[in-house]
């Protein structure tokens, strides 16, 4: 009896095979997290040929359309403060204590951290504007559609969905 290696179904092989390419590929990612200003031209490069594929072929609006209104969200979730100081300070005037800032060196101080990190949001819209681009050579993605309507619609959700309450003094 021969106490050799059973042998590696094909499965098996394939799992191993893709799991190899997955530790690969998160290795690069890992290795280009410090050069954020080269990621992001990387980024604006895909977007102005995404665009240009859009202008040049005359179609794909909706797909277009769609990418703006996720890169939006993702824009706005960058901007946007994970825990929401106004929010906490409302729960506090509800429950009848004062709100008032730390005034002392033993309070605690609250850095801003956002509710998706910059590296999360390049890596998405690199993401989508990527899977956007490819999308844009399938002939099922070019529906017709009527795109200044789109546009006009794309700035009124911008208009609405940017604009932020102003905190109020008292």
């Amino acid at each position: 009896m021969d106490a050799g290696e059973p042998e590696q179904t094909p499965f098996a092989a394939f799992s191993a095979q893709t799991s190899r390419y997955a530790r690969q590929y998160q290795t690069y990612l890992d290795k280009s997290t410090p050069y954020t200003t080269y990621r992001w031209i990387g980024t604006g490069v895909l977007l102005f040929f995404f665009m240009l594929r859009i202008i040049i072929a005359e179609g794909w609006y909706i797909v277009c359309y769609s990418l703006g209104i996720y890169l939006l969200n993702l824009f706005l979730a960058f901007l946007q403060p994970k825990f929401d100081p106004q929010m906490e300070q409302d729960e506090i005037m509800d429950d009848g204590a004062a709100g008032k800032l730390p005034t002392r060196q033993d309070e605690e101080f609250r850095p801003f951290i956002r509710r998706l990190p910059e590296f999360k949001f390049w890596y998405s819209a690199t993401r989508a504007i990527t899977i956007g681009f490819v999308c844009t050579w399938f002939e099922i993605f070019n529906i017709p559609v009527f795109w200044p309507v789109l546009v006009v619609y794309w700035v009124i959700l911008f208009a609405l969905t940017s604009a932020f309450p102003e905190p109020q003094h008292a």
